[in-house]
């Protein structure tokens, strides 16, 4: 998998936060990631959350945004957030908008030139990723939970929906719910993917994966801001998640924050009760 090269290392709530790079199989460039180690890390093996961001973002927003780490300290838990796309890699195209290409891989593992052979940000988030980080921190076997928020909401709601028990919990702030039915995902899955007709786009959208999912007990935990600019833009479409979950009877939990919108000021707000969630599933 290569040799890990860190970066930076600041000590933070008794443990250290990391940022770490790496040749990447999957992505062919170099990548980085983000982990914080709490304290509890030095002597034992811990569990662990993966946290996948949102359009635009790098590894270095949920760093230094999110406040997670002083739960994670609390309560004895990694965790790892890796970046949104391959980074330099100079593709035509990949640089025209901020929402495709650079910074908005979406999660998928692209099936068209020119991303195909780079865009495999799914693979690499449940192979690639998951190996490096077993196989150099103190994790403990099979004690793994998913978060993210937008787009890495829509990630960490079809990652673990298209791996049954690899996950012990999911939670997603804001999430795309429903990619083949809005713009931003519409515009990323036809240049990922190809055309609708191709049949593609079902295997990477939350909604359609929840109405063939038939794996372990999983609970989806969708939270979302009630003045987020983006829900009523209709590029989130909660509403067609929930329907979904509710006719095929995967249990879901959705929270509407009332006044919030779509920014970091609201996952800090609400960061502390999604890795209490979490650590409730993986302490089981």
């Amino acid at each position: 998998m290569g040799t890990l090269t860190e970066i930076s290392s600041n000590k933070m709530f008794g443990g250290f936060q990391k940022v770490f790079s790496h040749e990447s199989k999957s992505l062919g460039c170099v990548s980085k990631f983000g982990v914080y180690l709490p304290p509890q890390a030095e002597g034992k093996k811990l569990p662990v959350i993966y946290w996948l961001s949102g359009l635009t973002c790098s590894e270095a927003n949920f760093i230094e945004k999110s406040g997670a780490q002083r739960y994670a300290a609390e309560h004895g838990v990694i965790i790892v957030n890796p970046d949104t796309s391959p980074r330099n890699l100079n593709i035509a195209g990949d640089s025209e908008s901020w929402d495709f290409g650079v910074g908005a891989g979406f999660y998928v593992d692209a099936t068209q030139k020119p991303w195909k052979d780079n865009y495999k940000m799914y693979s690499y988030v449940t192979n690639e990723l998951v190996k490096i980080i077993s196989d150099n921190f103190p994790i403990l076997s099979g004690k793994q939970s998913i978060m993210g928020h937008s787009m890495g909401g829509h990630g960490a709601l079809i990652c673990a929906l298209k791996n049954p028990g690899m996950y012990k919990s999911v939670s997603a702030f804001a999430p795309i719910c429903n990619p083949s039915n809005c713009p931003w995902g519409i515009k990323a899955f036809s240049g990922y993917l190809g055309p609708k007709e191709s049949g593609e786009w079902a295997q990477w959208d939350a909604t359609e994966l929840v109405k063939t999912y038939n794996g372990p007990p999983l609970e989806l935990f969708v939270d979302q801001g009630s003045e987020d600019n983006f829900l009523h833009a209709k590029q989130l479409l909660p509403e067609n998640l929930i329907e979904a979950c509710k006719t095929h009877h995967v249990p879901v939990v959705y929270k509407k924050r009332d006044g919030y919108n779509h920014s970091y000021y609201y996952i800090a707000s609400f960061i502390e009760e999604h890795i209490k969630y979490h650590m409730e599933h993986l302490l089981k």
